[in-house]
């Protein structure tokens, strides 16, 4: 396995739920302090894409307008999957980012989100030969793509496509069995095509940093001292194979917290893994769905129905019971956008990554809640 850049910090900042005002703007000077506090402590790689709304832009005011551009490294992603007719259209995704991101070059670049139709459109609209293309030019240092479906077809792709140098994959210690994810089998098919990986998801969307309270007895009982998402974080950063671990943070306690379990980092022990191993197969029990809000779902949604919040809204009725599913949903559906005004089209069902029955999930929802 060889690295890719030499410096590339183990813990990666993910821009992809920057903290927002109920406005839905960004607090950008929030962002800036925790930037500051990645960067002092070592940080080096940031992750953004078109699809997280303003990231783009916001991490030009909060990164590149304020250090260096060799301090750090910067990955974006073209997914041309949402809203793109033509191959033009897809390959102008490209200077957008650029022109948001006012970084003058992409250290890395990623064709977004390879599984079921998505990666017909990439190939019908050749986006592997144009990321070649970038690095050709010097646009961009180094290319992978991000994969959201199972090992077999990741296999294919990566012997399809050697010249990709990295790839992006959903890691974390409750989809590491996960039949769908299938996180350890993406992991070792990586391993054997000699690319590195960057981990996204590693605490679930969330999930794992605030788990139900049966996993969390279990978690508990092994240290009381460990934060949930140190277990996750943890977890994810001794994964063979690993370049670095992207984390979502949303404030600067978070940012300070996940800084904490990089700087203590140590190999877990074989209890510690047998612990993790209880924690997921008791999820598993629990789990209604496997949401991690990503929102893809609600871009190509005609109803424009939030369906990453009724998805949260069943997974809490799952784990803490049904007032709490009920009231998170009266929260997420507001009038003609609830889950009864689907009209099972399955344009969702299409962009999903975690592979969700959208339609049928949307089903229950409306019988319990509507």
């Amino acid at each position: 396995m060889v690295a890719l850049e030499q410096n590339i910090s183990k813990l990666g900042f993910g821009l992809m739920r920057l903290p927002k005002f109920e406005d839905g703007t960004t607090d950008i000077e929030q962002v800036k302090q925790m930037v500051d506090a990645f960067m002092a402590a070592g940080g080096t790689y940031f992750d953004t894409a078109r699809a997280y709304g303003s990231s783009e832009a916001d991490i030009r005011q909060a990164l590149v307008e304020r250090y260096p551009r060799e301090s750090f490294y910067l990955a974006t992603k073209n997914a041309a999957w949402i809203g793109c007719k033509t191959a033009e259209e897809a390959r102008a995704l490209f200077d957008t980012s650029l022109e948001q991101t006012g970084a003058g070059y992409f250290d890395f670049y990623l064709i977004h989100n390879t599984g079921g139709t998505r990666t017909k459109v990439f190939d019908d609209f050749k986006l592997w030969d144009f990321v070649k293309e970038l690095k050709a030019a010097g646009k961009v240092r180094h290319i992978g793509f991000s994969h959201h479906d199972n090992a077999e077809l990741l296999d294919e792709l990566l012997t399809k496509h050697p010249e990709m140098e990295f790839v992006q994959l959903q890691v974390n210690y409750a989809d590491w069995e996960n039949p769908n994810i299938q996180s350890r089998a993406c992991v070792e098919v990586a391993r054997k095509h000699g690319k590195p990986v960057v981990v996204m998801e590693p605490v679930r969307g969330g999930l794992l940093a605030n788990p139900p309270q049966a996993v969390a007895e279990i978690l508990q009982a092994q240290s009381v001292d460990r934060s949930f998402a140190d277990w996750a974080l943890r977890f994810a950063m001794n994964a063979e194979g690993v370049m670095t671990v992207l984390s979502g943070m949303s404030t600067l306690q978070q940012m300070e917290e996940n800084l904490q379990t990089w700087r203590t980092l140590a190999p877990l022990a074989d209890d510690e893994r047998e612990t993790l191993l209880a924690a997921q197969r008791k999820l598993d029990e629990l789990m209604d769905n496997p949401c991690t809000a990503c929102h893809y779902c609600m871009k190509e949604c005609p109803m424009e129905i939030n369906i990453s919040g009724i998805m949260d809204a069943l997974n809490r009725n799952a784990l803490y019971g049904h007032e709490a599913g009920a009231h998170w949903y009266a929260f997420s559906a507001s009038e003609g956008h609830r889950a009864g005004d689907c009209i099972q089209c399955g344009q969702c069902e299409d962009a999903c990554p975690q592979h969700i029955e959208i339609v049928s999930k949307l089903e229950d929802a409306a019988d319990l809640f509507d």
